[in-house]
């Protein structure tokens, strides 16, 4: 495996499984078996990897979404509970922590923050998924509210589950999300 790559395999998995703050670079090197050159020929620093990881989450996670969100057969309200289907799938998975991003942006008070505005724009997206299939499922009037209300109960399922310990948390906001669409 090339040296960029095991870097980032090894950065993504200590960074989800334990905390950005938690994990020291040092740590990085010795996992990924590298030489502390061969990190820094890569990431100036630990804020460049960091980023490199929540991109690497970001893109991983919207072509999920977008995979599942793809078949034609589905109305827009189908996508949705979609969506949290995909979600309930994520939080009974061994290992989940939940949201990459919310507990990348936990780690960080300052809200101009790089990693604040990778959460925000991951945020973002998904909000604008949403929005878009409220729209189609419900009309303008509404729709707004109606994805903001879809945002809550995605991400209070994610982190719901990572505290409780109980994946049926994102079955739970599925059941919500049906009574929300009719």
């Amino acid at each position: 495996m090339p040296v960029r790559a095991r870097i980032m395999a090894t950065a993504c998995r200590l960074f989800y499984e334990e905390g950005i703050q938690a994990v020291g670079i040092q740590r990085i090197i010795d996992e990924a078996g590298i030489a502390k050159a061969s990190l820094y020929a890569h990431f100036a620093s630990k804020d460049q990897l960091v980023a490199a990881y929540l991109a690497e989450k970001g893109t991983t996670t919207r072509a999920a979404v977008e995979a599942h969100l793809a078949n034609p057969r589905l109305s827009a309200r189908g996508k949705i509970l979609k969506l949290f289907d995909l979600m309930a799938g994520q939080a009974e998975a061994p290992g989940f922590r939940g949201c990459a991003f919310n507990n990348a942006s936990a780690e960080v008070a300052d809200p101009g923050h790089p990693i604040r505005i990778a959460a925000r724009g991951q945020r973002t997206w998904i909000h604008d998924v949403l929005l878009k299939l409220a729209r189609e499922a419900a009309g303008t009037a509404g729709a707004e509210r109606l994805a903001g209300s879809l945002m809550v109960l995605y991400d209070g399922a994610a982190a719901t589950t990572v505290i409780d310990g109980d994946p049926a948390a994102a079955r739970h906001a599925r059941w919500a999300a049906e009574k929300l669409l009719g």
